[in-house]
């Protein structure tokens, strides 16, 4: 891995991906915050040396250098999910990438179901926890020492600073925020009554098919790490109803100006 990452790197400094302070990676149905960015430069993910592709459509597969909030940032625009067919090794690869162009600090953000009845779909929840259910670690492989901790610490994954920004910035501008557990799981089916009454029971506030995988990598990297997720809709076991995917992506696109104002603002005071 150690080769395939500098070979992935120089590529993207010889195209001009100079120094970036901060990365951030969009989920589903969140990609306005490309509209916000001075864009320098950007690369389709099929075109980076050892890089993974996206293959879902509503991922556009690209990663952007810019400016946004007078910092200089790195984006995905368009993740890799377990459920795909990648590894997590493929999943977090970027992480390792934008660590090693030069960023601090990995903001991300995703599209959940809110197990919390007290949220209501098209609110968001800043992640203060999480639960990993995806099966692994992508930390588990062969010569992961070389890259960092074996044993990386976990028992504050998100940077509690930058969350109390984000309550602060939320409250500034009447954006209803939460706070809660995260619980990643491989997907790409959607819950049954039981796994969302599971998942209340273990103490999850939100469920959805990402982020984690990432803020592992990250914490191993010892980078500074938040994220958030766009609540797109509600996981009422009692009262459950079929899940269009469509409406979950235009719920995420509806709330997305409000993540983007959180992002924004954060990046201002960093």
């Amino acid at each position: 891995m150690l080769k395939h990452i500098e070979e992935t790197v120089d590529y993207l400094k010889n195209k001009g991906f100079k120094t970036p302070e901060i990365g951030i990676i969009l989920g589903t149905g969140l990609g306005q915050l490309i509209n916000e960015i001075d864009i320098i430069k950007e690369v389709s993910y099929n075109h980076i040396p050892n890089f993974p592709t996206a293959t879902v459509e509503f991922h556009k597969g690209k990663l952007i250098y810019g400016i946004l909030a007078g910092k200089k940032v790195v984006v995905m625009q368009g993740r890799f999910h377990v459920y795909e067919g990648y590894t997590l090794q493929d999943v977090t690869y970027p992480v390792r990438i934008m660590e090693k162009l030069g960023i601090k600090t990995l903001l991300v953000s995703n599209a959940a179901g809110a197990i919390n009845l007290n949220f209501k779909k098209g609110e968001l929840m800043v992640i203060e926890d999480h639960i990993n259910l995806q099966g692994s670690s992508p930390l588990a492989f062969k010569g992961v020492e070389h890259l960092g901790e074996r044993f990386t610490d976990m028992s504050a994954p998100y940077d509690s600073e930058i969350n109390s920004t984000f309550k602060n910035i939320a409250k500034a501008n009447h954006i209803i925020l939460h706070k809660g557990v995260y619980a990643s799981v491989v997907g790409p089916q959607l819950e049954t009554r039981a796994e969302y009454r599971m998942l209340k029971i273990i103490g999850a506030d939100a469920v959805g098919m990402s982020t984690v995988p990432e803020i592992i990598v990250a914490n191993h990297l010892n980078l500074k790490v938040a994220a958030v997720s766009v609540l797109t809709d509600e996981c009422d076991p009692e009262n459950l109803k079929p899940v269009d995917i469509s409406e979950i992506i235009a719920m995420a696109t509806k709330a997305e100006p409000q993540m983007i104002t959180l992002f924004k603002e954060l990046i201002k005071t960093m």
